[in-house]
């Protein structure tokens, strides 16, 4: 496994193996978990050589404090990376990948920005799509892994690829989730032992929405789950939406020609936590 911190140098490593080679690329921010093994060791079977980005990128926080508390575990990431047989790893410095100018690009996506995630969190969505934007430039991946939990990303990524034409193709893999149904990921470990014990709560009440969304109407379903949460004093429902899988337009009606999905955002204590489920 070789790891490089500078754009110069994995760039010219790649070009020197890409001559007829496939290459997959995972990009992540680090405290790495099974949920990002699962997308590299997908990588591997499809492609040749897989690309690994750790990389923090400041512009898609909206809080300051959430930046500065995002665990950084960098020796155990490429311990981990190394167990899945990761070929290259990129670890840049945001000065490596913004130099002296840490903004975001604004992105059009269409609207799917404003929806769920981009209600709550401003600028969020364009800090993504400029970081993944820049590290598709520099790996120049032919096929890219996200997991389905940032679902809402994943088709803003989607738009983006499509929009700027970008010749990289978009693999969204199912949510890697803990024994107790919680969706895996790098903040659960910031969760205190009460919260953790609560926060299965959200994936039951998903697939119990999803039994209900099979005979109710959709504003009912989300009444139910609002509800529901009324009743956990230690988790805070955010937003809990149904919309549709293309638009992520939040419905009112059933049409039963169209792909529906359900989101969440739930604050366990300080944590916020988000999943969703196809319907």
């Amino acid at each position: 496994m070789l790891v490089f911190a500078k754009k110069k140098s994995v760039q010219q490593k790649i070009e020197s193996l890409k001559k007829a080679t496939s290459i997959g690329f995972v990009p992540t921010m680090g405290a790495l978990h099974k949920g990002h093994l699962s997308l590299i060791e997908r990588a591997k079977k499809e492609n040749d050589l897989v690309v690994v980005s750790v990389f923090v990128n400041p512009t898609q926080f909206d809080k300051q404090e959430d930046l500065i508390n995002y665990p950084k575990t960098i020796e155990k990431d490429l311990s981990l990376l190394k167990s899945v047989f990761c070929d290259i790893v990129f670890a840049p410095s945001a000065h490596e990948i913004y130099a002296n100018n840490i903004t975001s690009q604004a992105f059009d996506f269409d609207g799917l920005e404003f929806q769920m995630e981009g209600k709550f969190r401003t600028g969020h969505f364009d800090g993504v799509g400029t970081i993944v934007k820049r590290l598709f430039e520099i790996v120049k991946p032919t096929k890219a892994y996200f997991g389905e939990k940032d679902f809402q990303q994943l088709q803003i990524i989607r738009t983006m690829v499509k929009k700027h034409q970008i010749p990289v193709k978009i693999v969204g893999c199912d949510i890697y989730r803990e024994d107790d149904g919680l969706a895996m990921s790098s903040r659960n470990t910031r969760l205190t032992k009460a919260h953790r014990e609560a926060a299965p709560f959200i994936y039951k009440t998903l697939k119990q929405a999803k039994v209900k969304f099979g005979t109710e109407n959709a504003l009912d379903v989300v009444g139910w789950v609002e509800n529901e949460f009324k009743k956990q004093p230690l988790l805070e429902l955010e937003y809990f939406e149904i919309a549709d899988e293309e638009t992520l337009q939040t419905i009112k009606n059933k049409d039963i020609k169209q792909k529906y999905r359900a989101f969440i955002a739930v604050f366990a204590g300080e944590i916020r936590l988000i999943d969703n489920i196809s319907l």
